[in-house]
């Protein structure tokens, strides 16, 4: 055959080729673009990432199926996201709710923070559509305010169940008193036991007054240089009388020239309460063991009593306002229940902690740790004689004649006894 006819015939293939190349990429790539505008997510309306950024609180964008699209870190933090998934149940149902019936809908849900342990989170949820496609999840959490008004529901609640024993049982001796009016013995009995009630109702009474003025005191605005020394003198001297009652001796060991910036006042009633919270719960013919002691910044004064010891559930709730470890002995010593409450009040509007070590049949020993005031010279290290130590088994007690100042390892957060006025 002819070279020249070959070529051409073979060009004409080429060319063929090639033509159809060039069709089959221009088909390709308009059904790729064709592909990409069917499939293109639908664009956040104008405005709304803008919004968002400054809306002031957590917040989750998902599509119609319910992935999430944006989420703010603040939606990550709380536990509703988790990657690209919407974490709880009741959520997702907030969005169907809202796609189905295209309303906003608003709720209270209390969300488990995590996978792991019982830690919740209170968040106020507000579901509505966002453009056609997305839906918008706003949450605001509600956690602290909630659980403050249930301190206080409960507050009260407790007030007043706590006012109506001794209410009553005065209603009752003074029905008593008037029917027993011929009879000289009687009335005296019933006397006494009003004078026993009134004084656990004034007690009581004060106690919530206390309370109430340590929850708006501000130690920053009104404290000024205070005197350890002189606080623990002015609370010893205090308690000198429930003490001798009792025939217990309080024993102060150490000093400290350092001095921390507060109330005077409101740091001798709680170290009050606590010697007074020893001397209650110490048999009779004992001793109550104050130590103090300066060291890396802190003054740390304990108090140590040779009560009968606390379990360990009774520590984990001693905090709690009217709680008593023993609810009928505390009765019995007029114990109202917030004398530890006021401790941990004082101790935390004057920037420290109040803490506990307790064994059963070793008794219990609590400290109160203060930050020393900045700007002084320093504080006079103690003897290490006189700083408390580690309590000693319970057949080794010390001497009668030496100061019983016993100190447990511990830890900051502990609790206390039941609190006692």
């Amino acid at each position: 055959m002819d070279p020249m006819l070959i070529g051409l015939v073979a060009g004409l293939v080429g060319l063929a080729l090639g033509t159809f190349g060039v069709l089959a990429y221009r088909v390709s790539e308009r059904q790729r673009q064709l592909l990409d505008v069917d499939t293109e997510e639908p664009a956040l309306p104008p405005g709304a990432a803008e919004v968002l950024a400054v809306v002031g609180r957590a917040f989750v964008v998902v599509d119609a199926v319910d992935g999430v699209v944006r989420a703010s870190p603040a939606a990550y933090a709380y536990g509703l996201v988790r990657g690209h998934t919407v974490v709880h149940k009741e959520l997702l149902d907030m969005t169907a709710g809202v796609r189905r019936d295209g309303v906003i809908l608003e709720k209270q849900l209390e969300l488990p923070r995590g996978p792991l342990g019982q830690g919740t989170i209170i968040v106020q949820i507000r579901a509505a559509m966002l453009g056609e496609e997305y839906i918008l999840l706003l949450a605001d959490d509600r956690t602290e305010i909630t659980r403050t008004e249930e301190i206080r529901n409960d507050f009260v609640a407790n007030v007043s169940h706590e006012l109506k024993t001794p209410v009553g049982a005065i209603s009752l001796l003074a029905e008593a008193l008037e029917s027993s009016a011929d009879d000289e013995l009687a009335v005296r009995r019933f006397a006494k036991r009003m004078h026993k009630e009134s004084g656990r109702l004034a007690a009581l009474v004060q106690d919530i007054i206390e309370l109430s003025r340590l929850q708006g005191a501000s130690v920053a605005q009104q404290g000024r240089p205070v005197d350890v020394n002189a606080v623990i003198a002015e609370a010893v001297d205090r308690s000198q009388l429930p003490a001798e009652s009792k025939n217990i001796r309080i024993v102060v060991g150490g000093r400290t020239d350092a001095k921390v910036f507060g109330d005077q006042d409101l740091l001798v009633t709680a170290l009050r309460n606590l010697i007074d919270n020893a001397i209650r719960y110490s048999p009779e013919n004992t001793r109550v063991g104050i130590g103090v002691r300066s060291r890396e910044g802190l003054v740390s004064i304990s108090v140590t009593d040779q009560g009968e010891g606390l379990s360990p559930e009774d520590q984990e709730r001693v905090f709690e306002r009217f709680y008593r470890v023993d609810s009928a002995r505390s009765r019995h010593t007029g114990g109202t229940g917030l004398g530890l409450s006021i401790v941990k009040h004082v101790a935390s509007n004057h920037g420290g902690e109040v803490t506990l070590w307790s064994q059963p049949g070793q008794g219990s020993t609590f400290t109160l740790r203060l930050p020393e005031m900045e700007g002084q010279d320093g504080g006079e290290q103690p003897d290490p004689a006189s700083a408390p130590t580690a309590p000693a088994a319970a057949g080794s007690r010390k001497s009668p004649d030496e100061p019983h100042v016993t100190q447990g390892p511990g830890a900051a957060g502990a609790t206390e006894r039941g609190a006692t006025a």
